[in-house]
């Protein structure tokens, strides 16, 4: 037995013995191996930046650095250039304040009344065009515009619509650089991005910028020319979220191909309401500038009567006063008529009810106008109406009128 023991423990001695050369010859090699991979490996995680990481300690491609004892320290630099930087870039020039000057006081001194804005359509030779709102250059006794320069230029009104509320101006071209073109209004969807360009609140804010999109599309505000509290007529506008504040009357909603596809006409300003913004589309525009710079008025066709839509009366004057048949409950009753005008030589007469013109059926005065302005001066057209309670007909030569007629 104590052999046995005596035996084990010299066995586990030089067992012990053994196991510590090794332990030291295994070592030893791993720190060598170690040794290696850290001195290839250095060079690559060098480059290595943690994800939580201050960028600022490392390098970037940008220009301009100062070395400190965290490391190279240098200024980031971003490229912002965009399609929208550069559209503002090439259309903003064309983009002009408007200053409406009006005479006022003892000695009647011209003075600001109101700024707006406006856009350079066209330049010819020594005269260069402008449109805006005619609410911006309405009453003016002279006017100006202001170039992005702020250089400030006389203008001529050549022509004003009350009804499309658009304006003409003439300028010399000599300080004009750049003009806009016009874009496709009808190809115009909802959720479109658009830019407007103006001078909100007037030249202290000019050239602003604001983006957004298109909302709507074919929205009818109704429009009350001659302040009567009845509907004249119904215009047809773009509807935008982009910002537009008074002073951008009159200024530009452009496309991302960087063309004008509307000129900014009003807001709707309610305290529960935000972003609704209202653009005259394009090509609602286009033809009525060429009429202004044409004709200084806008071609439109004319009848020569005084109206009120029928569902404005009382039931009592359509039967007592008109003589209506009960079924007639839709039409435009003929208030007044013009001596020697296309309606007079139709055979209309006060309170003639008009129920159809053109071969289109009329329900109120905003219809029948709609009908009539789709017309050409000189066209003869058909109309129908009511005379104590019978239906008569009549052949009309429209004649032409270029304020708000009918």
């Amino acid at each position: 037995m104590g052999y046995y023991d005596q035996d084990y423990e010299n066995y586990n001695a030089k067992r012990q013995k053994g196991n510590r050369g090794g332990w030291f010859l295994a070592g030893f090699v791993g720190a060598i191996l170690g040794g290696l991979l850290m001195f290839f490996a250095l060079p690559a995680l060098s480059n290595f930046v943690p994800y939580n990481m201050d960028l600022g300690d490392t390098e970037s491609e940008s220009q301009g650095g100062t070395e400190s004892q965290s490391g190279i320290t240098k200024n980031v630099s971003v490229n912002v250039n965009s399609a929208i930087t550069d559209i503002v870039d090439d259309v903003s020039d064309a983009v002009v304040g408007v200053v409406n000057l009006q005479e006022a006081g003892f000695w009647n001194e011209t003075g600001e009344a109101g700024t707006g804005s406006g856009v350079i359509y066209k330049k010819d030779g020594e005269n260069a065009f402008v449109v805006t709102n005619h609410h911006v250059i309405e009453g003016a006794s002279q006017v100006e515009i202001s170039l992005s320069d702020g250089t400030r230029v006389a203008a001529e009104i050549l022509g004003s619509d009350v009804l499309t509320d658009l304006a003409v101006l003439r300028v010399n071209s000599e300080k004009i650089n750049k003009i806009a073109e016009f874009g496709d209004s009808d190809a115009v969807k909802p959720g479109e991005p658009v830019i407007a360009i103006g001078n909100p609140l007037g030249l202290q804010f000019s050239g602003s910028v604001t983006q957004g999109i298109i909302s709507g599309t074919e929205r009818a505000i109704p429009i009350d020319e001659n302040g009567d509290g009845q509907v004249d007529w119904n215009a047809e506008v773009l509807q935008t979220d982009a910002a537009i504040n008074p002073g951008n009357s009159g200024g530009a909603l452009i496309n991302l191909d960087g063309k004008v596809i509307g000129i900014n006409s009003m807001k709707i300003a309610e305290a529960a309401v935000e972003g609704i913004g209202l653009s005259i589309p394009a090509n609602h525009a286009i033809p009525i500038i060429e009429d202004l710079e044409k004709y200084s008025g806008v071609r439109r066709p004319f009848m020569g009567i005084g109206m009120r839509s029928l569902n404005e009366v009382s039931s009592y004057h359509k039967e007592q006063t008109l003589r209506l048949p009960e079924d007639i409950t839709e039409g435009v009753i003929v208030m007044s008529v013009v001596p020697v005008s296309p309606a007079t030589q139709a055979g209309l007469q006060e309170f003639d009810v008009i129920t159809e013109f053109a071969g289109e059926k009329v329900k109120d005065i905003i219809e029948l106008r709609k009908v009539l302005y789709d017309q050409d001066v000189g066209d003869t057209v058909e109309v129908k109406y009511f005379r104590n309670g019978e239906e008569m007909s009549g052949k009309m030569k429209l004649g032409e009128e270029n304020m708000l007629g009918s």
